[in-house]
């Protein structure tokens, strides 16, 4: 995932915006991100990504984010369970 692309679907929040706020802002707690457009808010689909950026602001290691298309895919596979619909493979 490059950095222009949203980690936050609902609310259209990019990496960039993320990590941006972290350095300006440097939060201590992960859920202090939902001051940054409301990421991690919505569906709760980038709520561990969001922790692994905040992780990764505290050490030198880059965290892996799949791309664009497989991150859209694995958050609507995340939605359909939150709703109790049945999985695609089922």
């Amino acid at each position: 995932m490059n950095d222009d692309q949203e980690l936050c679907l609902c609310f259209h929040v990019s990496r960039r915006k993320v990590m941006q706020y972290i350095r300006v802002n440097r939060p201590k707690y992960a859920s202090q991100l939902s001051e940054c457009y409301g990421a991690g808010t919505g569906c709760g689909w980038c709520r561990p990504f969001l922790r692994r950026l905040m992780e990764q602001s505290c050490s030198l290691e880059d965290t892996e984010i799949p791309n664009a298309d497989d991150y859209a895919s694995q958050r609507e596979e995340y939605r359909k369970k939150q709703r109790g619909e049945p999985r695609q493979d089922d």
